[in-house]
């Protein structure tokens, strides 16, 4: 029987539902998951099975206007995440339309989508009426030649699975790329960094949106099976500290047993976790860190 393997980019604009429809693909939670602006900084794959074929998810980090160092290593990320697949999908909000950053998204593709296939997806229809829909859907096939267009809900399931079909159908004939129960190519290490990052994110909401990193600083393996974790998290300000341990630890407590939890689930056994703040004013500007995050600090580069 032919098998076939390929790489999937996703991209869109921060919070378009990238990260969630590579979760749902993948049946396995692996891309950091948050309503806040722009959580995905990684390039985390995941690999989803359909028959004989393999794909692997690029989840790329949402492309938007870039201000800083990390958020111009993010989008160069973003980019050449999409200019390395074999199959493009853009992803755009069915209740914001065509913004400023799907504009410049669709100016970017006419860089990168000659020679290969680019499909849309329009997410989260089920918070539109049927006609705008429509409208939307027609308004960006004029702008660019989709190959094909799909109309779901990330988050309900509505046409996932007739988009991974589809992506199956397109994807390169060859062998796998990856062992079959290999769900990210994503260190665990880091993989546990970034459901800590969640937590944080999901907790604090606004107040600390980038100034904080996580790194798992040492994973030890004990002779009863389970696991012993310590992470730093970084933050530059002393202010931010206070805001992230909370009154008498609480902040920092509640935290620490959320991860816990989805690691121990994750991973399926016991995990002794170990969180720890520093302050490290510069740490938006260490190129130790972004190789940490799996970017290129040079990407940076203004």
């Amino acid at each position: 029987m032919t098998t076939r393997a390929g790489f999937v980019a996703l991209i869109g604009e921060p919070n378009a539902g990238k990260s969630t429809l590579l979760n749902r693909m993948v049946g396995a939670k692996v891309s950091i998951v948050t309503h806040k602006v722009q959580t995905t900084r990684a390039r985390i794959r995941g690999v989803a099975m359909e028959g004989e074929t393999q794909i692997v998810f690029v989840d790329t980090p949402g492309l938007f206007a870039p201000k800083r160092r990390l958020d111009r290593a993010m989008v160069a990320a973003a980019w050449s995440g999409a200019a390395d697949a074999d199959v493009v999908v853009l992803l755009v909000e069915a209740n914001r339309g065509i913004t400023e950053g799907v504009e410049r998204i669709l100016e970017g593709l006419n860089d990168i989508g000659e020679h290969r296939k680019v499909a849309l997806a329009v997410n989260k229809i089920d918070r539109v009426e049927a006609p705008k829909l429509l409208g939307l859907t027609k308004a960006l096939n004029e702008r660019y030649p989709f190959t094909e267009t799909f109309l779901i809900s990330a988050e309900k399931g509505h046409g996932v699975d007739t988009l991974r079909n589809w992506l199956a159908e397109e994807v390169p004939e060859g062998p796998w790329l990856y062992p079959e129960d290999q769900i990210a190519d994503l260190p665990l290490r880091m993989i546990a960094a970034e459901m800590t990052r969640e937590k944080l994110t999901l907790r604090l909401h606004q107040e600390l949106p980038y100034q904080l990193t996580v790194e798992t600083e040492k994973w030890e393996e004990r002779k009863d099976g389970s696991a012993r974790i310590d992470q730093i998290i970084y933050v530059i300000r002393d202010g931010h500290k206070g805001i992230l341990l909370g009154h008498k630890g609480e902040t920092i407590k509640a935290v620490s047993k959320a991860s816990r939890e989805e690691l121990e689930e994750f991973l399926g056994r016991r995990v002794h976790l170990f969180l720890q703040v520093k302050v490290r004013s510069g740490w938006l500007d260490e190129a130790e860190r972004y190789s940490e995050m799996g970017l290129n600090f040079k990407d940076g580069n203004a």
